[in-house]
């Protein structure tokens, strides 16, 4: 016997989902925030603005939570079709990666607390420091977006965007060997822009997984892999 929820029901729980896409929502441009605050820092020497990061990772923390919370709750109040149940499934999936890309623009202002301007910019990789971080937001923005319309061409494109952002890591991982086997005295300050350099490559992958999931919601396909 198959399971159909009344009508009144029905409408209270389409209204929670949608409740829940606009918590994610919020989070996604949170976390998009977060990393243009972290880069413009690291960019203008911004000590202030590093600490605000900080600072503010502990809400995107809390948005988490609430959002783990309200998809349990959704799980064991009704009994979901399978549209919802990918629906709230993908949340579940998604929150983690949005709290891990906050995470991340936080570090990038943890390290821009304790860097020299004028020997951040001895090491020549700035520009390209932030040509990464314009990809790396990007693909965040454009991934919370396809999220927001359920849009599998916007998703496909964040996926294809992320050779971009390897290929970026790839070219300043090797500018900063270079610099490091020339100047060995710097060689800290040029390992904590090439730690910067990972955290935008793991944005770069935390937005992909974001575009998957949102494949996943569209079709019930992960990774080619029929799921529900």
């Amino acid at each position: 016997m198959s399971f159909s929820m009344p009508y009144s029901s029905r409408k209270v729980y389409d209204a929670e989902l949608m409740q829940l896409d606009t918590m994610l929502a919020r989070m996604g441009h949170a976390a998009g925030g977060a990393i243009e605050s972290a880069m413009t820092a690291l960019r203008n020497g911004d000590i202030e603005l590093a600490r605000s990061v900080i600072a503010r990772d502990s809400e995107i923390d809390a948005a988490e939570h609430e959002i783990e919370h309200r998809c349990l709750t959704l799980f064991l109040r009704q009994q979901p079709v399978a549209g919802d149940l990918r629906k709230v499934s993908t949340a579940l999936k998604m929150v983690t990666d949005i709290e891990r890309i906050a995470d991340q623009a936080s570090d990038i202002a943890e390290i821009t607390l304790h860097l020299h301007p004028e020997g951040t910019h001895s090491v020549g990789v700035m520009e390209d420091l932030n040509r990464m971080g314009e990809i790396a937001l990007r693909m965040v923005k454009d991934a919370i977006g396809a999220y927001v319309q359920v849009d599998l061409s916007m998703a496909a494109q964040v996926i294809a965007k992320d050779d971009d952002c390897d290929a970026m890591f790839r070219k300043i991982s090797g500018e900063i060997a270079k610099y490091i086997a020339e100047h060995p005295a710097d060689a800290e300050t040029a390992l904590d822009l090439f730690m910067i350099s990972k955290y935008l490559e793991r944005l770069g992958d935390h937005a992909v997984n974001v575009a998957e999931w949102v494949e996943f919601l569209k079709t019930g396909v992960h990774k080619s892999r029929k799921i529900v």
